[in-house]
């Protein structure tokens, strides 16, 4: 049955004010944390290659859209080599997040605290917290998720539909950012056509902005098209990923320990508890529904868990609300919510930012970090075993010697620290890394730096290792003691060996 349909846009002085000061400061302390933390340790892997993507500029890749390497190119060209100046996209965007979020709460009839409330539970997510401390398409996804769902409620409350144009727009951000916002509005689609309100499917503006989407979107459809639809390799690529991480039955459970200690179990089911159930939220009912069925379609597909974590600012946002209407349990009235959060905070912050210095790290393996903390180190170190081990080669043979890593995240270590040491080009035939290009058919000898070189080494005559990787602080990660090895004798042509070593795995 459809939901009750809203009043008419309400005068200005109807709607709740805005709490400016709290949220404002609570977003301007996330982006501070941010900003304290980001030149730490050095680049995170996907950061270095969206910078090698950023030299590649096109209208799509085998793994992602076009906006993230974009805007790598954009801040690397503002500040060439600054590792802050590179993350400011990701501090603003976290920041962002904690005001929009305030946002949603006040649509829904939140007041000062209610707002506060759920702008501080974006503020302490250790999910975004810890995605916002790099570039990566999983650190704006999160705020686009949240605007949509901001612009989708406030048209709910006034049906102005201005909104769905911006709607339209957002949307295409998004998309070009992560397509992953195409699971959200299938889903909701299908609630508001349950649960209502259908009159959303009535509003030409509705349409016209998903006309807009889906023009923004053409470029990369057509680029997957030209080049052999490479994104659904990278669907199953993940897919395998996540099986081995635990596959579905660690979606919930890592979905929810992302949220953080207090916001997760009990902020986020919480919300989605009051959205399916409160009377005086029933018009945004299909927004509990939508919350189901994207947690349904990326546990169905075997995807992240943080893949549907853009639906947690509507839930924080309900369960604020909800609190705010109901007088609290006369036991609950004793309990000060501020250090709740504080604690919470305290709690993720070891897990989300890094805080310890790199030394620490290394002698402290098993010590809460978060999981992107050994993968930001080492990676000078990496070029300078390579670049040792290059210039043992004759100078003749150099001139005929390519770099080739076997992960992506190595080869864009190489490209962003190896001119300095010297070094020529990085290829790679992982991922999105394989379309920037192949050796040059005057190559016959290569440097591989990965375990497994057999792919590789069936085109040539032979291949010894001749040194590995290591870094100074002894930090256990994904390229220490990699092996570098030296492969001679070519036998075939490069446009023949290069399509054979494609990889979609990490």
């Amino acid at each position: 049955m459809e939901a009750v349909p809203t009043a008419p846009a309400k005068p200005r002085a109807d709607v709740a004010t805005f709490a400016k000061l709290p949220v404002a400061l609570l977003a301007a302390g996330t982006a501070t944390v941010l900003l304290l933390t980001a030149g730490r340790y050095g680049y995170f892997g996907d950061e270095l290659y969206f910078l090698a993507a950023g030299k590649h500029l096109a209208w799509g890749y085998a793994d992602q859209p076009p906006v993230l390497p974009a805007l790598a190119w954009l801040m690397n060209s503002v500040a060439p080599g600054s590792l802050v100046a590179f993350r400011i996209p990701a501090i603003l965007a976290t920041a962002g997040g904690v005001v929009v979020t305030a946002l949603i709460a006040r649509e829904l009839g939140g007041e000062r605290r209610a707002q506060t409330r759920a702008a501080a539970a974006y503020a302490i997510c250790g999910q975004f917290v810890g995605s916002g401390h790099y570039l990566a398409t999983s650190t704006i996804d999160p705020l686009l998720w949240t605007a949509i769902l901001w612009l989708l409620v406030r048209w709910v409350r006034t049906r102005d539909d201005t909104l769905l144009l911006w709607l339209g727009v957002a949307t295409a951000v998004a998309l070009n950012i992560k397509v992953l916002i195409g699971a959200f509005w299938l889903v909701t689609a299908i609630a508001a056509l349950v649960f209502g309100p259908r009159e959303l499917f009535r509003r030409p503006q509705l349409w016209a902005g998903a006309g807009i989407a889906a023009l923004s979107l053409l470029p990369t459809v057509l680029w997957q098209a030209t080049n052999g639809w490479p994104q659904l390799g990278m669907g199953d690529a993940v897919s395998n990923e996540v099986t081995e991480a635990g596959g579905r039955g660690a979606f919930l459970p890592g979905l929810l320990t992302g949220a953080g200690l207090v916001t997760g179990a009990l902020g986020v089911l919480y919300g989605l508890c009051v959205l399916l159930g409160s009377e005086r939220l029933r018009p945004y009912r299909f927004l509990g529904w939508a919350t189901l069925g994207v947690v349904a379609v990326f546990v169905l597909a075997n995807g992240r868990a943080y893949y549907a974590a853009g639906m947690f600012g509507v839930l924080w946002a309900a369960a604020a609300v909800h609190l705010q209407q109901r007088r609290p349990a006369l036991w609950w009235r004793w309990v000060p919510t501020w250090p709740v959060f504080a604690l919470s905070a305290l709690y993720s912050l070891p897990y989300a930012l890094p805080v310890w210095p790199a030394h620490w790290i290394a002698d402290h393996p098993e010590a809460p970090r978060p999981a992107y903390a050994a993968e930001e180190i080492g990676w000078p170190d990496l070029a300078d075993s390579v670049a040792k081990v290059y210039r043992t080669l004759p100078p003749g043979q150099r001139e005929h010697t390519a770099l080739v890593t076997a992960g992506y995240w190595q080869a864009g270590a190489l490209g962003r620290y190896g001119p300095e040491r010297g070094l020529p080009e990085a290829y790679s035939p992982s991922r999105g890394f394989w379309y920037f290009g192949r050796p040059g058919d005057h190559v016959d000898t290569v440097l591989f730096v990965g375990y497994d070189p057999r792919k590789l080494t069936r085109h040539f005559t032979s291949g010894q290792i001749v040194g590995r990787v290591d870094n100074a602080l002894g930090v256990r990660n994904a390229s220490r003691h990699l092996p570098i090895w030296l492969v001679t004798g070519r036998t075939a042509a490069w446009p023949e060996i290069w399509p054979q070593l494609r990889d979609m795995k990490a």
